[in-house]
This record gives C-alpha cells, structure tokens and sequence, in this order.
C-alpha cells in the first residue's frame, strides 16, 4: 500500500474505515520529516504491516496546525479502530518502527460483545 495523503476530514474518516492506521503529520520546513519520508514509505510497502498509512500537512490543516501548536514535527499518531493507541514526536527510523509493530496488535475484527 502506499502513503495516502489527505487532510483532517479523510483522517476522521479513514481512521473509522481501517481496523490499523499511523498518521504522520508534517511541516513543510521540517528536515526530520524529510529524513522520515524514504522510510515511512518503505514501511507502507512492506506486507508485515497490515496498516493504513497517511500523510498530513499540518500548515494546510486546521485540526492537525492545532495538534502541532503543542507538538513537533514529525508528529505520529497510532489509531486502534477508531482509537487513538499512542502518538509522540517520532525522529528515527527505528522509533517509527517500533510503534507500528505496536500497532500491530490491533485486531482486524472488533471484538465480540455477550
């Protein structure tokens, strides 16, 4: 799968469409998200990672320009079915990878309810 780029509308949604996703919000002067971009597209392609990837600018945004006026980018954001798991300023290849094998875990059926 490849990254999808969309905005705060296409997030809200897709986050309740796929059982996994990992959002990266960027900036279009951040040289760490640039650095990260190679990688997370890696990660996109690679079939271990049953996960939605997207891609938003956080200066084209309002509710991802929100989110970074207290963060810096690159930002992540993990979504469990809907749920957000984890989110953090990620700065290496190894720390993205780390919380998508987290994300891993999220099952792909909700779970059943008595």
């Amino acid at each position: 799968m490849k990254v999808i780029d969309t905005n705060d509308t296409g997030l809200r949604t897709l986050i309740h469409d796929f059982p996994r996703v990992i959002a990266k919000f960027t900036s279009a002067d951040c040289t760490t998200c640039k650095l990260l971009a190679p990688p997370f597209e890696k990660f996109a392609s690679d079939p271990r990672f049953r996960t939605v990837f997207l891609r938003l600018d956080s200066d084209e945004n309002p509710v991802a320009k929100k989110l970074m006026d207290e963060r810096v980018a690159p930002f992540f954001v993990a979504y469990c079915r809907g749920r957000m798991l984890e989110c953090d300023t990620l700065t290496t290849e190894q720390e993205v990878l780390a919380m998508l094998e987290s994300l891993q875990a999220c099952p792909d059926e909700a779970p059943a309810t008595s």
